[in-house]
């Protein structure tokens, strides 16, 4: 492979901190079952669904090299496939008499293949991340290769018109919904081609591990924290948000401020406003903007409660307290150890 191919491949391991609950299992498996079986798997959800990272993780559990794209409103068919890129400078110099210096130089356009070309010919799994941030003519080269498996080639490439796609190539792409800024409704035979897994805010299990294993922090406060995010998304008409994003972020900065997640704590209650309220404004049924009084609420319900300091007891001066009904018997007889 050339350099400018060499750049764009990637090799995914297993991450250590990704967490594997029987719902992110099931979801995995399914995809997995798909791609084997020759079909392209599309993740489809709300923003802080876990799409990218699934499909990192199931790219890596496939075991070939990746090739990643990210979607792009200024995307053509040259971004996915390639073009003449660069330049091919050819220079000759000839010196034959000593007196005589003869140079030929000439210069011409050089094709350069581009990510999608490199994963059909070495049969990398190729990762389209949301890819309906692309225009949909730019992805129109995409239907010969999930169907025909034939990837078609401009003129201006030296060779074939067509690149047979490798056996081992497999695409998976992610997705936002069609109301979000930046995304373009995508062809319906483009849709045809491939199978797509609708994702959803994770379980309340899920979310806990997600949390734990982020941030560090003991299970009962990780789960504390997921509970106020949870009962905060249900808030209003709006209810994508917030995501398990907000959680890792609460549960990373009271592990390293070494906190607690408690409503009494002012850093933790400043904290949750923060990141919630500022960055998550939900608006009710009537119109009316949910404000901090109702986030305090949910602190009040959903937090641990704060450990209270019980006073420890002095023992009397000038006394010994026998340990032990022999030790009060060694007392009053003058036996050894007596007083």
């Amino acid at each position: 492979m050339s350099l400018a191919e060499e750049l764009t491949v990637l090799s995914l391991e297993k991450k250590p901190d990704f967490v594997e609950t029987p719902y992110i299992q099931g979801i995995a498996q399914r995809a997995l079952d798909y791609i084997r079986a020759g079909y392209p798997v599309h993740f489809s959800g709300s923003a802080g669904t876990g799409k990218t990272a699934l499909a990192m993780h199931v790219a890596a559990l496939l075991g070939r090299q990746v090739i990643l794209i990210h979607g792009d409103d200024e995307f053509g068919s040259s971004d996915l496939i390639g073009g003449q890129l660069g330049y091919r400078s050819t220079k000759v110099v000839d010196n034959f008499i000593h007196s005589v210096l003869k140079k030929e130089e000439s210069v011409s356009k050089q094709w350069v293949d581009n990510r999608l070309t490199t994963a059909c010919k070495y049969g990398f799994t190729l990762i389209y991340d949301e890819f309906t941030r692309s225009r949909p003519e730019a992805n129109n080269v995409l239907l010969s290769v999930l169907e025909e498996r034939l990837l078609e080639l401009p003129s201006v490439r030296l060779g074939e018109g067509y690149l047979q796609v490798h056996p081992d190539f497999s695409a998976i792409f992610t997705s936002n919904p069609e109301e979000y800024a930046g995304v373009h409704k995508t062809q319906d035979a483009l849709m045809d081609r491939m199978i797509t897994l609708k994702l959803e805010h994770q379980d309340l299990e899920t979310e806990v591990a997600i949390t734990q294993a982020k941030s560090g922090l003991p299970g009962r406060q990780a789960k504390a924290i997921v509970g106020i995010v949870r009962e905060f998304r249900t808030l209003g008409v709006n209810n994508g948000r917030p995501t398990i994003r907000a959680c890792i972020m609460l549960g990373r900065i009271v592990a390293m401020r070494q906190g607690t997640v408690a409503a009494g704590n002012p850093e933790f209650r400043q904290l949750c406003h923060d990141v919630l309220n500022a960055d998550c404004i939900k608006v009710t049924h009537d119109g009316q903007a949910a404000g901090l009084e109702r986030l305090d609420e949910i602190m009040a319900k959903c937090c641990l409660p704060e450990p209270k300091l019980v006073p420890v007891p002095e023992e009397p001066h000038g006394e010994v307290q026998p340990a032990s009904p022999r030790g009060r018997r060694r007392a009053k007889t003058g036996g050894k150890g007596g007083a």
